[in-house]
């Protein structure tokens, strides 16, 4: 070989081990709480704007048939395990601070498997998986750092909750900084304090790594049970042609959550890692318009609110901003589950796993690829044998059994009049919030892109309803693909179709996972005997 021969392939050898491996993915997930799915208002809504969740859907891929269970923990667990509720005992309620169970720490999360996969994985926010053990609690399950608060939700100003229950108990606080009970930031705006923090991991991240960062806002969930809708009176200010002073503040409590998803885009941009991330937003179950923790958000013309086995309380919207994504502000009707973000989000960090018995299916190159091709499958939304209601969707078809608080919310609630604040420009609101300015190098937001998301986003139904549905005297059957707002019950037309899904519900009760649910508020829990805090109070025994 020549010399100049031998100095090229010693010169390649010595590219082809020092050039940098392949950068791991970041992953930074944002999720509401009791948000309505007609509250991001690039479905259509135009009572107050959302701009950068908008931009966010403007330059992603937004699905459309997003399906959550209807409540707090059982959406979460669903989520973070892959598995639907009743499979890992978490079909039953959510976990009130004073009850002693949780997530089976059998179970193996997601942040886990990131974490053992070269990825710092940080939790801001809402746990509400359990914590009456310290082994529940997030720095036990996968998470490296925990900024934020255990249980279901806590005042936006005090950071302090009661008793869900009816047992007595003092005020609490319940924030953490990892182990350590926080009161520095008593006062300080819950909202913001999470934006705050999960700028700082992304500024303080060491890029050799990659980043896995969940950030579990309040927002839109009540807080104070004395003033339930907290937001910053300035804020509240902006909002004053809405005539309903509890939409003003939702209003404004949904604002300062967009601004700071604002926030964490810029800052991915300035830290130079924008490229290299996805980002997941979506809440976590319908809006409760009515009733308990009621929050006047709307999932209108969806039937039914939070806790409810119609469309309104688990059917929404999630989004998906990556730089592979080929075609922005894509509109995808496949039908979609919370579990399956558990395989997909682990495909797109090309992490392999072996955990079995997964519900969730890998959807990474359909929402990347912009796939047409939809296909039909089954998803179990709510198989509760303790409050004896259940509903299942399998391809085209719907089927409830029952429902909660006595068929009361069993209509359709939160329509939206025309209050507008009469002189924002939508586009250019949605162009220029700092989501917009932070993806304009990808993607050109226009008027006529908006507007198709807009047409594409809405909701088609029947102009009548048709045969009712009383879900309490007998099982209902609808096609959800027709009539996406339960207005004709089929089942008297369809008997064969019924017979199935009887037979499937047996199958499922027989196959399902015991409740962990516990139904005892244990007197030792009481935040007067942990200096007036929330904290675990149960012995370490792994269960």
């Amino acid at each position: 070989m020549s010399f100049l021969g031998k100095w090229l392939f010693i010169c390649c050898v010595v590219n082809v081990y020092t050039q940098d491996a392949p950068r791991k993915p970041n992953i930074v997930v944002i999720m509401a709480d009791d948000m309505g799915s007609y509250d991001m208002s690039f479905g259509g809504m135009n009572q107050f704007y959302t701009p950068n969740i908008d931009a966010m859907a403007a330059h992603g891929t937004i699905m459309n048939h997003h399906y959550t269970p209807n409540l707090c923990t059982p959406s979460r667990a669903a989520f973070l395990t892959g598995k639907d509720p009743m499979n890992t005992g978490m079909q039953h309620f959510v976990i009130p601070n004073e009850e002693p169970w949780g997530l089976s720490l059998k179970e193996t999360l997601m942040p886990q498997l990131f974490q053992a996969n070269g990825y710092k994985t940080h939790l801001v926010g809402k746990w509400h998986l359990g914590f009456f053990q310290k082994d529940h609690t997030p720095l036990n399950r996968g998470f490296d750092t925990h900024f934020g608060y255990y249980g279901g939700y806590i005042s936006y100003f005090t950071h302090s909750c009661d008793c869900f229950e009816a047992q007595s108990c003092t005020l609490g606080v319940d924030f953490r900084s990892g182990f350590e009970t926080n009161l520095t930031v008593n006062g300080k705006y819950a909202t913001d304090l999470f934006t705050n923090e999960a700028i700082r991991r992304i500024e303080e991240h060491d890029t050799k790594d990659g980043l896995f960062l969940l950030i579990s806002h309040l927002a839109a969930h009540t807080g104070s049970e004395t003033d339930p809708l907290e937001a910053p009176p300035e804020i509240i200010e902006k909002f004053n042609y809405i005539k309903d002073e509890n939409r003003r503040k939702y209003a404004a409590m949904v604002f300062q959550l967009d601004q700071g998803i604002g926030q964490v885009f810029s800052s991915l941009e300035k830290k130079g890692i924008l490229d290299n991330t996805i980002v997941l937003f979506y809440s976590d179950n319908g809006a409760p318009t009515q009733g308990m923790f009621s929050n006047t958000g709307s999932n209108y013309p969806l039937k039914g609110i939070k806790e409810t086995p119609w469309e309104g309380g688990i059917r929404g919207n999630a989004i998906v901003w990556s730089k592979q994504i080929r075609k922005p502000g894509n509109v995808m009707d496949q039908v979609m589950s919370v579990t399956d973000w558990f395989p997909t989000l682990l495909k797109a960090a090309n992490i392999d796993h072996q955990i079995n018995n997964l519900d969730g299916i890998n959807l990474w190159d359909r929402i990347v690829d912009n796939n047409k091709v939809n296909f039909g499958r089954r998803i179990v939304h709510v198989l509760d044998a303790e409050f004896g209601y259940s509903s299942i969707r399998e391809d085209n078809w719907k089927y409830i059994n029952g429902s909660r608080y006595d068929g009361l919310y069993d209509h359709w609630v939160g329509s939206i009049g025309n209050e507008t604040d009469g002189y924002t420009d939508y586009t250019a609101v949605v162009k220029y919030s700092k989501t917009g300015m932070a993806l304009s190098k990808y993607n050109t937001i226009t008027k006529h892109s908006l507007n198709t998301i807009r047409s594409q986003m809405k909701i088609q139904c029947p102009d009548r309803v048709g045969t009712p549905c009383n879900a309490f005297e007998k099982p209902c059957l609808f096609d959800i693909d027709a009539d996406p707002c339960e207005k004709n019950n089929l089942a008297d037309i369809y008997p064969t179709v019924m017979s199935y899904f009887e037979g499937l519900v047996a199958y499922e009760h027989w196959k399902a996972v015991p409740a962990a649910r516990v139904h005892f508020g244990d007197p030792l829990s009481n935040p007067a005997l942990h200096n007036n805090t929330w904290t675990w109070w149960v012995g370490n025994n792994s269960i």
